[in-house]
């Protein structure tokens, strides 16, 4: 089920800027989203193996988004695993 735009806005409002949808935090964020939400399908459908490689190819690209984001803001990457309780 793909995010609605309000659900999108509301995570760009609370991460980033309402405006600027390509800044990082709010990469971030959205992504976490979609990974929990398919992350609850695969609990489902075990056997969804096309799911399961999109979620590894998201899990992948917040990993390097998050990496980029602790060279560049240290501070801002700490507050943002804190919010969003992704352990690293």
């Amino acid at each position: 089920m793909p995010l609605t735009k309000e659900k999108k806005a509301t995570i760009f409002s609370t991460f980033g800027a309402v405006t600027n949808t390509g800044s990082i935090e709010g990469q971030i964020a959205l992504i976490t989203e979609r990974i929990t939400q398919i992350s609850g399908h695969l609990q489902t459908n075990k056997k969804d193996f096309s799911t399961h490689r999109g979620l590894m190819q998201l899990v992948g690209k917040r990993k390097r988004l998050l990496n980029y984001l602790q060279k560049h803001n240290l501070t801002g990457y700490r507050q943002l695993i804190e919010k969003l309780g992704i352990r690293k």
